[in-house]
């Protein structure tokens, strides 16, 4: 590529990014409110810096492919705005923050080519963790797993010999009651997991099928490392009192809990790269 082809792609870089933050301020702020807010997403500010990582560790493999602008960047970028147009008129917080994605994408393809937008898909994909899941969708996935997470615990605690009665999401203990709620019910590590694996599973040195295998391992781990924490917490309440159920020994356990969930997804990793060998 010579000086002035870098230059003119430099520029149309610039002024597409430039129209890309104009258009996009309120959906921007609206995501870093909600980041510095919901602690469910508040792993949102990390997502883009990721992302961005995650291109850079394609570097070299990027650099051996060739720059080929194509116009069909422009019909994306285009079905992108509708988008933004569509979630901006019916309010649809989910649907305007997409379009983002959608708009990156058209942009990759027209200032760079379809063969470097193959390069980066997965890091531009991952950029969907950065945006707040629905509440309708949320609370589906919620509840059912607060029900799903209070039954196991209620039958990890009475194996353990300590009187427990459960009642829908809510386990009665002899000297106080522990309530699942949304916050215990696994989803918020599980979205935080689920981020932090897919980065570790690009980065790691498996093959395809092993990536997606520890990506997904998240999920279980996530479930079975929430239903654990509650059986502690259970059993702490229980012997300690009902103190240890909040404050500070309740969100310790949360933290050296997930701390455990990231040693499982590195097990994970390890089981996979000795069979990779």
């Amino acid at each position: 590529m010579n000086f002035k082809l870098e230059k003119n792609l430099a520029i149309q870089i610039l002024i597409l990014t430039g129209v890309f933050v104009a258009l996009y301020s309120h959906a921007i702020a609206t995501l870093i409110y909600d980041w510095s807010n919901n602690a469910n997403f508040s792993h949102g500010f990390l997502i883009p810096f990721v992302a961005a990582y995650m291109v850079w560790h394609k570097k070299e493999t990027l650099k051996t492919i060739e720059i080929k602008s194509s116009p069909a960047g422009i019909g994306v970028i285009v079905f992108g705005m509708l988008c933004y147009l569509a979630g901006t008129i019916g309010s649809e917080l989910f649907v305007m923050r997409s379009s983002m994605i959608i708009t990156i994408s058209g942009m990759v393809i027209y200032l760079f080519g379809f063969q470097i937008f193959k390069a980066v898909l997965i890091p531009i994909l991952y950029l969907i963790l950065m945006i707040p899941i629905p509440a309708i969708i949320w609370n589906k996935i919620a509840f059912p797993l607060q029900l799903f997470a209070a039954n196991l615990s209620s039958g990890m605690v009475h194996l353990l010999g300590i009187p427990v009665l459960r009642d829908g999401n809510i386990l009665h203990l002899a000297n106080t009651s522990l309530e699942v709620v949304d916050a215990c019910s696994g989803i918020r590590s599980l979205t935080s997991l689920l981020a932090l694996s897919g980065a570790f599973a690009f980065i790691a040195p498996l093959g395809n099928f092993k990536k997606w295998v520890l990506f997904f391992s998240a999920l279980p781990i996530a479930v079975v490392v929430n239903i654990v924490r509650l059986t502690i917490t259970a059993v702490m309440a229980t012997y300690i009192g009902p103190e240890a159920a909040q404050g500070f020994l309740h969100e310790m356990s949360g933290i050296l809990v997930f701390a455990v969930a990231l040693a499982l997804v590195y097990l994970v990793f390890i089981i996979e790269l000795k069979f990779e060998k």
